[in-house]
């Protein structure tokens, strides 16, 4: 059960309704009519909750549960025990986190949606039910569409924001990007002449820094979900449904394709382009242009099967060497 503290429960629901806000189908013979409480987890939920099974490697938890209903895939039927009801779902997890929302919406707008402390520039544009949280500065001309959430100690500058997006705690946005001819006499510094557009539907996590372009913008595309602490530099081109984890960086003008995935602590150089659809596994190193579709790891980034076939075949030089090492002895 979430703290009531911090999470207000907008439940209960029906297991038809549950249905309806899912997708999900009710078990033959079910009563549609049982009122579920709130959402637990397989292991912790008890009577009145309803939980879920997505990954199958959870699936020796199901018998055990105490959960009144569980959302599973077809084809685990046979695991539900006798009194549990189940709710048939393609996708388990999306099911549950549609039904996780209307039990504890993710956007309520507060009595005062602009924080008392917060600086918004007159000339910035709000649209409706903008959320606005302590500390954070919004400067001149910065446009924010509606039902967008900007979270506390947010400074946003140069930049034009999309409708239904989450800005997260400590994100910047706008500021300057690295830009400067290198001189010995000292550097000089190229204004940077661009904004930063976010369109609709985009999330930015804590801490993250989005730098504005140097002439032309920097665009992050609709429903492009981006995790703590990820850098992005001025001029990159961001698709649609991209997700970009935490502590990765990506350099000024790359241009990353729709439906990207690049996981934690990737670095990504300036000036070149990942496909639509690839993935850059954890700590990938990307000095290069990467093909749609592709699966990549390591330093400099290399398919994933050739990847752990180099691994492998150092593993077995290494084992060769010590075995001929110990026969010397």
């Amino acid at each position: 059960m979430a703290d009531p503290r911090f999470f207000n429960n907008h439940g209960p629901f029906t297991l038809t309704k549950l249905c309806e806000i899912s997708g999900a189908s009710l078990q033959d013979g079910a009563e549609g009519s049982l009122e579920i409480k709130d959402v637990a987890a397989l292991d912790t939920a008890s009577n009145g909750d309803i939980t879920f099974l997505s990954n199958m490697k959870y699936k020796n938890d199901l018998p055990e549960t105490k959960a009144s209903a569980c959302i599973i895939p077809e084809s685990a039927q046979s695991l539900v025990p006798e009194g549990v009801i189940a709710l048939i779902s393609d996708n388990p997890y999306k099911a549950y986190a549609l039904i996780a929302q209307a039990f504890y919406p993710i956007k309520e707008v507060p009595a005062d949606p602009v924080h008392k402390t917060a600086v918004v520039d007159p000339s910035a544009k709000l649209g409706k039910d903008v959320v606005i949280g302590a500390n954070t500065v919004i400067g001149p001309n910065v446009e924010i569409g509606d039902n967008t959430w900007v979270g506390a100690n947010v400074t946003i500058t140069h930049a034009l924001i999309g409708a239904n997006c989450r800005i997260f705690n400590g994100v910047c946005i706008g500021q300057d990007g690295f830009g400067f001819a290198i001189d010995p006499a000292g550097h000089v510094t190229v204004p940077q002449l661009g904004r930063v557009v976010i369109e609709d539907y985009v999330e930015v996590g804590a801490n993250t820094t989005i730098d504005r372009g140097a002439g032309p913008d920097t665009v992050i595309g609709m429903g492009t979900r981006i995790d703590n602490l990820v850098q992005i530099g001025h001029n990159v081109k961001i698709g649609k449904g991209c997700v970009i984890i935490a502590q990765s960086g990506i350099s000024g003008s790359a241009v990353i394709e729709d439906y990207v995935v690049i996981a934690a602590q990737a670095g990504v150089a300036g000036h070149l382009t990942i496909g639509k659809g690839a993935q850059v596994a954890a700590k990938t190193g990307v000095p290069s242009s990467i093909e749609a579709g592709a699966k990549v790891m390591g330093y400099p980034a290399k398919n994933i099967r050739d990847f752990w076939a180099e691994q492998a075949i150092m593993k077995r030089m290494l084992q060769q060497r010590k075995a001929g090492l110990k026969e010397k002895e």
